[in-house]
C-alpha cells in the first residue's frame, strides 16, 4: 500500500516525545564501580566495598551541567556490572553494603534532588544486562528487572527518560536473557507516563553511534519496523563509526525520505538523540584528564545534533572523588558561554516579513518572528512550494540562522534554500533538506537587511514556528 504526501505529512510526536525534544541538551552521567575499577564494563564480581566516592556532591554535576546549557540528567543507576546505585530491596550488589555514607545513603535521591532543586529533567539508566545477578538468563531475571524499574519509578519524583542501550551478553551462570521489553514497557507507561524510552524503545531513536555523528538529513517520520528492539542490540554490539559515518549522510541512509517510506503501510514518529561523551571513555579514567574534547569538537557536534532536528546527550564522567573533573567542567562553562553569547541577540526581532501566501489570519508570516513556539506559518494547503522573506529594522551583519518547524504538526519541510539581497541580486547563502524540530544554518559572514527562505519541496504544505538570525562572538569587529 502506497502512502500519500498527506499521510505522511500527518504523522506527529506524542506530548512525551515533543516535551523530550524540547529539552534539546542533556547530560548522562556514568558512575559506579567502574570509576574505581578503572574499567569500562564491570565483570559484576566486584566488591561494594571499593565504592567509595570522597567528595561526592550532586549539586556540582547540577551546577556543571546548567554552566553548558543543558536541561537535563540522565544517571546510569545500575550498569552492565549489576551495581546499583541506590538500596534497591531486590539485590544485595549495592550502595547498602558500600563504605559510601556509611552504607546509608541513595545516590540516586541525591542527584534526582538535586536535579528537582537546580531546575534540571532527571532521567535513569539501567541497564538490562546484568553480569552479576544469577537470576540473568531466565524467566526470573525479567521480574526482577521490572521490580527494578519500580524502585525508580515510584521513589524519586517525576522521571523524563528511562533509556534502555541494546547490551545482552552472558550472566555469571553463562546464559543470555530474552528481554521482555514489552513488560519493562508496561511498567514505565504505568508508573512514569511522561517519560519517554530511549533507544531500545519506542520514543527515542539511537543516531546509529557513539561517536557524535549525525545524518544530514535526520527525519523523525520513519517506518515503524526500525523500533525492532533485537535488531537495535544487534547493532549497538560492535559499531565502526567511521564506517557509519560514510553510510550516514548517504541517500540509503535518509530513513524518513520519501523514497524511504512511500510503501510502507506503518509510520512512526520516532526521533533521534546523539549520544557521545566528553572523553574517549564513558567512565572516567585519569590517563584521560588531557583528553577532553576540545570546544570546536563540542560546538560542531551541538549544531548538528541540536540543530540538525536531534537531541545532544553528552556524558560526563565523575571521578573517584564523586566530582567532575576540573577539565571538563571548565569545558563545560566554555561551551555554555559560547553558546549564550551566540544565541543572546535575535537580529531578526522588529523586522517586518512577508509571505508568498499564508493559510489564514492564524497562520500569517508574522508567526515566524513572535517568539512563540506554538504558533507558526503555513501556507494553504496543498502548496509544497512558497516562501517567506524577511526585512531588518537595519543592515546587519550575520552567520547564523535558526529555523523551527512546528512539528506538533508534522515534519515536512524536504528542501528550502536561503538568500539574501545584495546590489539589486539575489545571492544564494545556505541551502539543505529537512528542518524538523529546529535546523541551525551556519555560513561565512554576509550583510544584508533583506533575506529569503524559499521552500523547494515539502510534504502537503510547510510551517514555521521560527526564523532567527545571529551573530557569532568570535565574528564579531
Amino acid at each position: 500500500m502506497s502512502l500519500s504526501i498527506k499521510d505522511l505529512a500527518q504523522v506527529v510526536p506524542s506530548p512525551r516525545q515533543l516535551a523530550w525534544q524540547q529539552l534539546e541538551f542533556y547530560s548522562f552521567i556514568h558512575f559506579g564501580v567502574n570509576t574505581f575499577t578503572d574499567k569500562e564494563w564491570g565483570l559484576g564480581d566486584e566488591s561494594p566495598s571499593i565504592f567509595k566516592p570522597t567528595e561526592f556532591d550532586a549539586k556540582q554535576w547540577v551546577e556543571v551541567c546548567k554552566s553548558a546549557g543543558m536541561k537535563g540528567l540522565i544517571l546510569t543507576c545500575k550498569h552492565h556490572d549489576g551495581f546499583c546505585l541506590w538500596p534497591s530491596s531486590f539485590t544485595e550488589h549495592s550502595v547498602k553494603h558500600s563504605p559510601w555514607r556509611g552504607g546509608n545513603g541513595d545516590m540516586v535521591k541525591e542527584v534526582a534532588d538535586a536535579c528537582r532543586e537546580g531546575g534540571l529533567a532527571f532521567g535513569v539508566y539501567l541497564s538490562p544486562w546484568d553480569r552479576h545477578d544469577k537470576r540473568y538468563g531466565s524467566s526470573l531475571y525479567n521480574d526482577y528487572f521490572k521490580d527494578q524499574l519500580r524502585e525508580l519509578l515510584t521513589g524519586y519524583g517525576d522521571i523524563f527518560c528511562v533509556w534502555f542501550d541494546g547490551a545482552c551478553g552472558e550472566g555469571p551462570n553463562g546464559m543470555k536473557q530474552v528481554y521482555d521489553w514489552d513488560g519493562y514497557y508496561e511498567v514505565i507507561r504505568e508508573l512514569q507516563p511522561g517519560a519517554v524510552i530511549s533507544v531500545c524503545g519506542p520514543d527515542v531513536r539511537w543516531c546509529g553511534n557513539e561517536a557524535g555523528h549525525t545524518r544530514d538529513s535526520e527525519w523523525s517520520v520513519v517506518p515503524e519496523e526500525l523500533q525492532d528492539c533485537e535488531k537495535i542490540q544487534e547493532a549497538s554490539q560492535h559499531v565502526d563509526d567511521g564506517e557509519f559515518s560514510k553510510r550516514a549522510n548517504s541517500r540509503d541512509e535518509n530513513l524518513g525520505s520519501r523514497e524511504a517510506v512511500k510503501d510502507k503501510p506503518s509510520l512512526i514518529w520516532y526521533p533521534a538523540e546523539v549520544n557521545t561523551s566528553i572523553r574517549p571513555g564513558w567512565f572516567y579514567h585519569a590517563s584521560e584528564d588531557d583528553q577532553v574534547r576540545s570546544l570546536e569538537k563540542l560546538l560542531d557536534i551541538y549544531y548538528k545534533s541540536v540543530g540538525g532536528n536531534s537531541t545532544f546527550l553528552l556524558n560526563l564522567p565523575p571521578d573517584k572523588r564523586g566530582l567532575i573533573h576540573e577539565n571538563d567542567a571548565r569545558r563545560m562553562e566554555e561551551l555554555g558561554s559560547r553558546l549564550r553569547a551566540t544565541f543572546k541577540d535575535n537580529l531578526a526581532s522588529g523586522g517586518r516579513v512577508s509571505a508568498s501566501e499564508s493559510l489564514d489570519g492564524q497562520h500569517k508570516a508574522e508567526r515566524v518572528l513572535d517568539g512563540d513556539k506554538n504558533t507558526y506559518w503555513c501556507p494553504k494547503e496543498g502548496t509544497e512550494r512558497a516562501s517567506i522573506e524577511i526585512e531588518l529594522q537595519e543592515e546587519n551583519t550575520f552567520d547564523t540562522i535558526v529555523l523551527q518547524e512546528h512539528i506538533a504538526s508534522g515534519q515536512r519541510i524536504e528542501r528550502l534554500y536561503i538568500e539574501y539581497l545584495a546590489d539589486g541580486s539575489w545571492n544564494k547563502l545556505y541551502e539543505c533538506t529537512v528542518v524538523g524540530y529546529k535546523r541551525i544554518c551556519s555560513f561565512p559572514t554576509v550583510k544584508a537587511k533583506q533575506v529569503r527562505l524559499t521552500i523547494a519541496e515539502s510534504r502537503w504544505c510547510p510551517t514555521l514556528s521560527a526564523f532567527e538570525m545571529y551573530l557569532s562572538p568570535q565574528n564579531i569587529g
